[in-house]
């Protein structure tokens, strides 16, 4: 007698799963506005859907691996209100209860609150003990680990040029208004206005010399060990993954190192809430997370990224879409 057909074949585990929020922007503060004017901020209700998440990744199954803050995780105005601390320990209480690793980018919101210095001594400053530093600057927070075998991820620091959190007399400061000056001659930094290149504003920033360097070095190793590797950072690399002004400064140069390479599978970016996907001419995908901040509380921001052998899916919850990233 023909042999009946068995079960058909269970579709593989992923080999690692990793939640993902951007721009939690938390503030101990009523509802309030974007820049504009239009755009409704939930400051207070951000840490709540935090929370929400919190609990969604904890009762993953299979367990998720760590976590992505891609960057903004309290708002400007708590510097103002004499609050940036205790926000900032609020949200990191939260995030505490995983335990899981959370790795976190530096966003221009981190940099309005405290100083680059200070934020080495936070939270945030996220490197793990067996990763390995970025460029020899202390003061750049960018680096790598490996959190399973031939899969790296890179955290990149978008202001490490920036006017943002640098001493006004330093000479990173002086350099980074000169770099801004240079292409924006309006009065207000932050404002796009007329600009031919509308995202050289201050509240975007850019990547040193050193740190392309160091970054094409990691991608150099990547490829040599046959490493598929995620890129995270504040803000977006790629313009159509971008509103046009949410980008880094000097996108082309760490495109170009990217490029340079075949290990990059993804880009990963916050800053721009409305959130933005493109995959690039080199089969890179670049998805921009839609931020919490402008999350209505009967809605959320936030998601699971399972990474399979040739694929990433993203199961987006709330306002994120769920995605199919081919490698």
């Amino acid at each position: 007698s023909s042999a009946r057909p068995g079960p058909p074949a269970a579709s593989p585990a992923p080999r690692l799963a990793f939640g993902v929020v951007a721009d939690i922007q938390f503030a101990d503060a009523e509802d309030g506005y974007d820049f504009g004017g239009y755009r409704r901020r939930y400051y207070r209700n951000s840490l709540r859907l935090l929370r929400e998440a919190v609990r969604a990744w904890a009762g993953e199954s299979p367990p998720i691996d760590f976590v992505l803050q891609l960057g903004d995780s309290i708002d400007g105005q708590n510097v103002r209100r004499g609050e940036a601390e205790s926000a900032l320990q609020q949200v990191l209480d939260v995030l505490g209860q995983l335990s899981v690793p959370v790795h976190h980018t530096w966003g221009n919101h981190e940099l309005y609150n405290f100083s680059r210095a200070r934020l080495v001594q936070t939270g945030l400053y996220s490197r793990p003990a067996g990763g390995s530093a970025g460029p020899a600057d202390t003061e750049c927070h960018a680096y790598h680990c490996s959190p399973a075998p031939r899969l790296r991820l890179v955290v990149l620091d978008a202001y490490d040029v920036s006017t943002l959190g640098a001493d006004r007399g330093s000479l990173r400061y002086q350099e980074s208004l000169r770099v801004l000056r240079e292409k924006n001659p309006n009065d207000d930094l932050n404002s796009p206005e007329g600009l031919r290149e509308p995202h050289f504003v201050a509240f975007n920033g850019g990547f040193s010399q050193a740190q392309l360097d160091w970054f094409n070095e990691v991608l150099k190793f990547s490829d040599e060990n046959q490493e598929k590797v995620i890129v995270m950072a504040h803000v977006p690399l790629h313009p159509s993954a971008s509103n046009g002004v949410c980008l880094a400064w000097n996108y082309e140069a760490a495109l170009s190192v990217i490029y340079a390479h075949r290990c990059v599978v993804c880009v990963l970016a916050g800053h721009l809430h409305d959130g933005a996907y493109c995959l690039d001419c080199h089969g890179v995908h670049h998805l921009t997370l839609e931020g919490m901040i402008e999350t209505p509380p009967d809605s959320n921001a936030f998601g699971t990224v399972y990474v399979y052998e040739d694929k990433m899916v993203l199961k987006g919850r709330g306002r994120i879409p769920d995605r199919v990233m081919h490698f």
